[in-house]
Parts: structure tokens; C-alpha cells; sequence
């Protein structure tokens, strides 16, 4: 008689850590498309510029105070984790929330969208469009900027990009579907894994902090003018 082993739903990623990944999905997205398109799209891609920052600066506080799996340090492997992981000898955490190859691309990926906002609001095109920070740095260094965001900066984010979906292809032909449990929240694990909280507090919580963000957001966004002034 054969016994099918009960496999155990955990909540892994908690409702704001998934809406924020689909709301970057789409912003990224419409922001090379207006970068490439030019022109009278540049204005939605300045104010959709201000909603990725708004979303970075959530995702920066949310790895802190967030749920279990969406928090910084509990996928901030040591190297050795990383090696046992290349070698096939990783842990059970590992197929849970971030794996340790996983996590190298998260963390990637927030370091080059801080650095594509951040040189975005010190860059001047010296056409139309002035970023709200370039009064409070030196020539040189908005110069050097505004050459990163054009030239540099979204090539290196699109290798990134290609390279996630190509893992994401990669882990579903081995039967395991990471962009569902982005969907839906929950994993089917083998072996008991603590669940991320994911209650109406904590989602509360959530809103708050986004809202707060937010308000950063656009309170930079009002330099522009006052420069302008």
C-alpha cells in the first residue's frame, strides 16, 4: 500500500510583498516604453518615476517589518550557503521563500532600480527636464548621472530582466512554478516552514507605510517646481 505523503500550504508571500511585485513588474515596463517612445510620453514616464520610488522606498521599509519570507534578513545568505546551493547540498529554507541564487537577483535588482531612480532625480537632459536634485549636487556629478540613467543604467536593468525570466522558465520546467505562488501567496512544501504574517493588521500596516512613501515620493517631486521658482 502506497501512502501519499501530506504536503504542507504555507503562506509565503504575504499580500503587500505580491501586489508591490506586480506593480513593479508594470511600472518597469511602462518606463522603458516611454523612455524609448520619447517625446510627450516623457511626462508619464517622469511621474511613473516618482510611483518607483514610491515602491522602492516601500519594498526598503517592507524588508524590515514585512512578513517572514519578504523580510531582508531572512534570505541574506552567507556565501557558503550560496556555494552549498550551487553544489545541490541546500537547505530546506531554500525552496521556500528566496533561494540563495534568488535572493543575489533580488537584491540586483533593488540596487540597480535605486541607482536608475536615484541618478534619474540628479539628471538633466538640458532639453526639458531637470531632475529635483541636480540643485543640491555639482555639475560633474549630474553629468555623470544623466549618462548612467541614459546609457547605462536601463541596459544593465534589462539584462537583469531577461536573466529572471530566463530563471523563472528554468525553475518551471522543473516543476516549479514560482510566478504562481506569486499570484496566490502559498507554497506546497514537503516540510513545515514558518507562514508570513498576512492578517488585516498587518496589510493595514502595510497601507500606512505606503502611504508615507507616497507622501516622500511627492514631496521630492515638489523640489522640481520650487527649483523652477
Amino acid at each position: 500500500m502506497h501512502l501519499t505523503k501530506k504536503l504542507n500550504k504555507v503562506r509565503v508571500w504575504d499580500l503587500p510583498t505580491r501586489l508591490f511585485h506586480w506593480a513593479l513588474v508594470l511600472c518597469i515596463v511602462v518606463l522603458a516604453v516611454t523612455a524609448t517612445v520619447g517625446g510627450n510620453a516623457m511626462v508619464w514616464h517622469l511621474r511613473l518615476g516618482y510611483a518607483m520610488l514610491t515602491l522602492l522606498l516601500f519594498r526598503l521599509v517592507w524588508g524590515l517589518v514585512g512578513g517572514h519570507w519578504s523580510r531582508f534578513g531572512n534570505f541574506l545568505y552567507a556565501p557558503q550557503h550560496v556555494i552549498d546551493y550551487l553544489r545541490g547540498q541546500g537547505r530546506h529554507e531554500h525552496a521556500v521563500g528566496h533561494s540563495p541564487i534568488g535572493a543575489g537577483s533580488v537584491f540586483a535588482m533593488l540596487a540597480l532600480l535605486v541607482a536608475q531612480v536615484g541618478s534619474g532625480l540628479i539628471s538633466d537632459d538640458e532639453i526639458a527636464y531637470a531632475g529635483p536634485l541636480t540643485r543640491f549636487v555639482a555639475n560633474d556629478t549630474v553629468s555623470l548621472a544623466s549618462n548612467y540613467h541614459a546609457n547605462i543604467g536601463k541596459w544593465l536593468l534589462l539584462a537583469l530582466v531577461l536573466l529572471h525570466i530566463g530563471a523563472i522558465v528554468f525553475y518551471l520546467k522543473r516543476k516549479h512554478n514560482l510566478v504562481g505562488a506569486m499570484l496566490h501567496g502559498d507554497k506546497e512544501l514537503a516540510q513545515p516552514a514558518p507562514a508570513s504574517r498576512d492578517d488585516l493588521v498587518s496589510r493595514l500596516a502595510a497601507l500606512l507605510i505606503f502611504g508615507l512613501c507616497a507622501g516622500l515620493a511627492y514631496w521630492v517631486s515638489t523640489l522640481e517646481a520650487a527649483a523652477a521658482f
